[in-house]
């Protein structure tokens, strides 16, 4: 598209027409112009623009689809109009959109704007098979409630121990700006904060012989076998030279801004997802609204979550995080 929107409120006219949402996502699916029909394979496809659809018109086949085949709006009642705003507003608010606020706003009812939104979060998940290179930062975060704040039956079945038991635990890395980019974020779920789990995220997805930068933990020890590791005692200090992880630590703020202020609670299953909203907005705040929804929007082709598939439980189990 060459006209597109800049605004929140640009957007919401521009694609209150279908037809316009019909010809945005005929060119987020084949960007080249070549229609392949979902069932067959064909490019003998033509298009029904009175009805909005696509039908294949090879022998044997004439099977009738939508665009919304093969893309996380597959099987959806609504709209595009809807879709794309639900896209536009958690693509672009820093600190995320609650499903209480996007059932308002869009006229649908809470549990399916829950699920639109956790939809929306795995075309945001980033994939990408590049080494972060350079210098890195890794660090671990805790979430989980306060122990002061919980019921006391509670309090006793979740909290066994000090400080972080029974919290779910975060680790980041963050690649420092390089030339006129901006730092990227990487993160992941970890069962504990030992050696075996955290320094394999690290050869996973640091390039060997990067400058990497941790606290002064000692799960972080056989870093020094790959990488030019340095690292900061924050007993007595947070920075030496250009050996610290307040990067990350700013992460860490946005990420726990969004979920106490305005997720309030996440189940531990579905963190992650969480965390790849945050990460994408992150990675991606060098750019303006209408180019994040545009690289959310083209990520949402080959990916499908099931209200099943998003409701089963996993071994996290649903213990509430803030």
């Amino acid at each position: 598209m060459t006209d597109t929107p800049k605004t929140l409120l640009d957007a919401v006219r521009y694609y209150s027409d279908p037809k316009v949402c019909f010809e945005t996502m005929l060119a987020v699916k084949w960007p080249h112009g070549k229609i392949v029909c979902q069932k067959c394979g064909s490019e003998a496809v033509g298009v029904v623009r009175s009805r909005s659809l696509l039908q294949c018109k090879a022998k044997g086949c004439r099977k009738q689809f939508s665009v919304k085949v093969g893309t996380i709006f597959e099987d959806s009642p609504l709209g595009l109009d809807k879709w794309f705003v639900a896209v536009w507003c958690i693509a672009n608010a820093k600190n995320g959109i609650s499903s209480l606020e996007l059932h308002r706003a869009l006229g649908v009812r809470q549990p399916t704007a829950w699920f639109m939104l956790h939809r929306i979060r795995l075309a945001m998940k980033t994939r990408s098979f590049r080494k972060l290179a350079g210098e890195v930062e890794s660090d671990e975060t805790f979430l989980g409630g306060k122990a002061k704040n919980m019921h006391a039956h509670k309090r006793e079945k979740l909290i066994r121990g000090r400080g972080p038991v029974g919290k779910a635990i975060i680790q980041g890395l963050l690649e420092r700006t390089q030339g006129d980019g901006v730092s990227q974020f990487r993160g992941m779920v970890v069962p504990n904060t030992e050696e075996w789990t955290l320094c394999p995220n690290v050869f996973r997805n640091v390039q060997a012989g990067s400058h990497v930068y941790t606290d002064a933990a000692p799960s972080y020890a056989s870093l020094a076998m790959r990488y030019f590791h340095a690292s900061v005692d924050h007993l007595t200090k947070y920075v030496s030279a250009r050996v610290h992880t307040n990067g990350l630590e700013n992460f860490w703020s946005l990420l726990k801004r969004a979920i106490r202020g305005t997720y309030v609670a996440v189940a531990a299953f579905h963190l992650e997802r969480y965390l790849d909203e945050q990460a994408f907005r992150f990675n991606n705040r060098d750019v303006g609204d209408g180019t994040r929804f545009q690289r959310v929007l083209a990520a949402v082709v080959g990916k499908r979550l099931t209200y099943r598939m998003l409701t089963a439980q996993g071994d996290a189990g649903f213990m509430g995080i803030r």
